[in-house]
Formats: structure tokens, C-alpha cells, sequence
């Protein structure tokens, strides 16, 4: 299974500060290629406020978008349209390839869906996955699962704090409870009773389980 990712800002022409949301989300994307799941093409951005990315699993996908949105600052957020689907590139003179095929239509298809209903019913969603049309039953079966889940985790994540969001992405690394007190200068039982309010320990487990854990 290929999956095409693509990110777009979340109201980037309201941004004070257009090129440091950049170069926050650029150094997101470059700490999750590192901590996270190994993707086939890392994110990287394209043109006007979008990025894309491939991942060789849906799961994979779903677990770098999550630790994406975990280590964004506050003020700074991307939609994710995800597409399951066949991808290649077509050769260019003046670039690696132009990204091409019914992956990428998915997943401009995923980015449509998820603003509409992000303006209309959940305010809070932020990914949604699509599967090309020539995809099977089984992937449009996992798609669905996969935006049932999505909706309620985005729901949560983004009425995370900042230091909630620091916390959940912690323990999705493997952090202890004790090193990310002392990181923050608050208590461990500070950092578990906020875990819990917050939804993140939740959050965390489903990380975990979309990594194999």
C-alpha cells in the first residue's frame, strides 16, 4: 500500500509571522524523520502553503501526522489529506519529478473533505484519508476506520495546550514521565494528571498501537 500525503497550513495568509510558521513546521518535519516512522519521501514543502510526503503504510501515515501535529507550536497547525493509491512522477528538466497518479488525486481529494468538514460540523478535525478509484474494497474498508478515529483523536489534539501536545509527543517517543517533568520543571504527578485531562494518555496508547506496540 502507498500512501500520498498532503499538508496545508491552517489559515496561513492570517499568520503574523508567515515565514517562522515555515520554518517551525519545516523543523517538525525534520524532528519526526527522525523519531518517527521512516517515510518512502520525507514531507517537504511545495508550493503556497502545502507539503507533501509518501508513506509505504497507512499506519505509518497516521502515526508521522499525529507526532506532527503533537510537535507544532501553538498557533502553528496543518490540515493532512491522505491517499491510498498507486503514485510515480513525471520527469522534469528542472526538479527531482513532478509527483503524479491516482495517490496524489486521493489525497487532494482527502484535503478537500477535511476542510468541508472542518467548517462545518467538527471544527476541530485536521486529517482525512481517500482512497484512489481504482483502489480495493479492503482499502476503502480501512479508510473508513481510519476517519472514525481520526475525527475523535484530532478532536483532541487540537484542544491540547502546548504543553500537553509537548507531553503526549514525549511519551509517543518513549520518554518517562520523570525526564519530561524535569523538562518542563513541573512535578511527575503534574505531568500524569495532565495526560489523563487532556485526552494525551489516550492519544499516546493509540500512537502505540499504530506503531506495533
Amino acid at each position: 500500500m502507498t500512501v500520498c500525503v498532503t499538508a496545508d497550513i491552517v489559515g496561513s495568509r492570517l499568520l503574523a509571522d508567515r515565514a517562522a510558521a515555515q520554518r517551525d513546521i519545516e523543523s517538525a518535519i525534520a524532528r519526526v524523520d527522525e523519531e518517527g516512522p521512516t517515510a518512502v519521501r520525507p514531507l517537504r514543502p511545495t508550493v503556497g502553503d502545502e507539503f507533501q510526503g509518501v508513506y509505504d503504510t497507512l499506519e505509518g501515515a497516521m502515526a508521522a501526522v499525529l507526532l506532527l501535529r503533537l510537535a507544532f507550536p501553538d498557533g502553528v497547525d496543518c490540515r493532512f489529506g491522505l491517499g491510498i493509491g498507486e503514485t510515480g512522477t513525471i520527469p522534469s528538466a528542472v526538479t527531482d519529478g513532478i509527483p503524479e497518479g491516482p495517490g496524489w488525486w486521493a489525497a487532494r481529494t482527502a484535503i478537500e473533505t477535511i476542510h468541508a468538514v472542518q467548517d462545518r460540523t467538527v471544527t476541530g478535525a485536521r486529517t482525512w484519508v481517500c482512497v484512489a478509484d481504482d483502489g480495493s474494497e479492503d482499502e476503502r474498508r480501512a479508510a473508513h476506520i481510519a476517519n472514525a478515529g481520526l475525527l475523535v483523536r484530532d478532536h483532541l489534539v487540537t484542544a491540547m495546550t502546548g504543553r500537553a501536545r509537548r507531553l503526549a509527543y514525549g511519551r509517543c517517543a518513549g520518554r518517562t514521565q520523570s525526564a519530561l517533568a524535569a523538562a518542563e520543571g513541573i512535578s511527575q504527578s503534574a505531568v500524569s494528571q495532565l495526560l489523563a485531562s487532556s485526552g494525551a494518555t489516550a492519544v499516546v496508547e493509540g500512537y502505540r498501537v499504530l506503531r506495533g506496540g
